[in-house]
């Protein structure tokens, strides 16, 4: 240890760099676990007379390169003349530390090519990686992206969400990319991504295709499908679940009617819109909403016409109090695309689909183990309820 400190110390005085001080106290210590692996072995220390006529002796070693985080170990692994000692200090087979090959494919699921990986390996640890390796031990990632597409999913669904963001996308050219996600909620309150696909714009019939996939890998009730005013969107999903229920996006339809609200008169509209969608009970919300309509009718007829169909209004308000927050809008699920749109500002453009691909499973990957652990506000005390909704 002080030989480890007096090292540290010179190199840190000379400006030098300290992996090199690392690597060779690791280089040590690894050859000399070896060396004693190979004395328990034997059951005799090196030059011990009791070694003499044992059966089995030392028979020099071979050299081994092994890639450490520090950089290139240098090994010398003993053998036996029987040739029946096994090390297992370090596996069979392994040049590389998992950590390395952690990084490798923690790298390529940013979207990172593999050359640009090879190189930064180099440059991180000293050891070069042919992009053809990289490929190799990157294609867990890719086997990854096509479990996501196949795995199987509940049956049963209380709110599926739906929704698009886009992305920038290398193909002859750099183009905008419309990302169509669809998030559930279950009836245990875990949220979990279930499928995304990419297509050049975003369109109700993209989600009904996705929807039917769902279905095959098993999804066979939703209580409510949560979306914006995308056009035809209510139908798509209605085609696919026809016992299902639709809500508009309260979100959104406020910020339609606002876009034809003077700036005056914008805070007062919206707080009487959120009288609506905040009122106890449907009968409620119908009064405070036909009040606003006949009260801005002639001042804001644009916007009251937003407003005037009913359809999908107030279908949440068919579900228990405590969760009616997270499903009249679609907040949720818009927020988790903003976080993804977050990560990928680091890249100006993904240079492919695969690359996106893999960027976006990863992400979503990460969501879903994480909030399958926990339940979303409001669920678990009205879950028994919930349970009683489905068929």
């Amino acid at each position: 240890m002080a030989n480890v400190s007096t090292n540290l110390m010179s190199a840190l005085l000379n400006n030098e760099s300290i992996d090199e001080v690392f690597r060779s106290e690791l280089e040590n210590a690894v050859n000399e676990v070896l060396s004693t692996e190979l004395t328990a072995f034997l059951n005799y220390e090196k030059y011990d007379y009791s070694g003499r006529n044992s059966g089995d002796s030392r028979n020099g070693f071979y050299d081994r390169t092994y890639q450490s985080r520090f950089g290139t170990l240098n090994l010398k692994i003993p053998r036996d003349r029987e040739g029946l000692f096994k090390q297992h200090t370090i596996p069979s087979y392994q040049r590389n530390s998992n950590e390395l090959e952690t990084t490798i494919i923690q790298l390529y699921k940013k979207g990172i090519t593999t050359r640009e990986i090879s190189d930064l390996i180099e440059k991180m640890y000293g050891h070069y990686y042919t992009p053809q390796t990289v490929s190799n031990i990157t294609k867990a990632v890719q086997d990854q992206v096509e479990r996501f597409h196949n795995r199987p999913v509940a049956d049963k669904y209380v709110a599926v969400y739906c929704d698009a963001t886009y992305l920038n996308v290398r193909r002859d050219s750099v183009a905008k990319e419309a990302l169509h996600v669809i998030l559930g909620i279950t009836v245990e309150g875990n949220k979990e991504v279930l499928d995304y696909a990419l297509y050049p714009s975003e369109s109700a019939s993209n989600y009904q295709e996705m929807l039917l996939s769902l279905k095959n890998r098993g999804l066979e009730q939703v209580l409510l499908f949560i979306t914006d005013g995308l056009n035809g969107i209510r139908n798509a999903c209605l085609e696919v679940f026809p016992n299902a229920k639709h809500q508009a996006c309260w979100t959104h339809l406020c910020r339609n009617v606002m876009k034809y609200v003077r700036a005056k008169d914008k805070s007062t509209v919206m707080n009487e819109l959120k009288r609506v969608y905040n009122a106890v009970s449907p009968a409620e919300a119908e009064a405070i909403l036909y009040d606003f309509m006949v009260k801005y009718s002639k001042i804001y007829p644009k916007a009251v016409a937003v407003l005037e169909d009913l359809t999908s209004l107030f279908e949440f308000f068919e579900f228990p109090a405590v969760i009616r927050r997270s499903i009249y809008t679609t907040n949720l699920i818009e927020n988790l695309n903003k976080n993804l749109k977050r990560g990928t500002k680091r890249k100006e453009q993904f240079p492919n689909e695969d690359s996106l691909e893999r960027y976006v499973c990863s992400f979503y990957c990460d969501y879903n183990q994480t909030m399958d652990r926990r339940v979303h506000k409001g669920f678990k005390e009205c879950r028994s309820e919930l349970e009683a909704m489905f068929m």
